[in-house]
């Protein structure tokens, strides 16, 4: 599952797709949730492009959300604090 328990909150397996033509939920594949940013994978703009848009989509602060892993790899593990797992996978799901 892409989505799982961690402390305090949840943690989010992503695999980002970055330079797509807009920001969005993919939908979640073995595993993961795919994510497309415009960003660039470039001095870590995706990172934080990804880490900027999880926030907003998920409705916690940009503070909540911290990269666990993935630093410098497409697949990627996110922290979000303060949200229950199954509340974070009903808000990213795609429209």
């Amino acid at each position: 599952m892409w989505c799982e328990p961690w402390k305090g909150g949840c943690a989010l397996t992503v695999k980002v797709t970055p330079r797509a033509s807009r920001d969005a939920v993919l939908g979640a594949e073995a595993g993961w949730l795919r994510v497309a940013l415009c960003a660039p994978p470039v001095d870590g703009k995706a990172n934080e492009a990804a880490r900027r848009f999880l926030a907003e989509a998920l409705g916690v602060p940009r503070a909540g959300v911290r990269l666990l892993s993935g630093q410098t790899a497409r697949l990627k593990r996110f922290a979000v604090d303060g949200l229950a797992p199954d509340e974070a996978a009903r808000r990213l799901s795609p429209a």
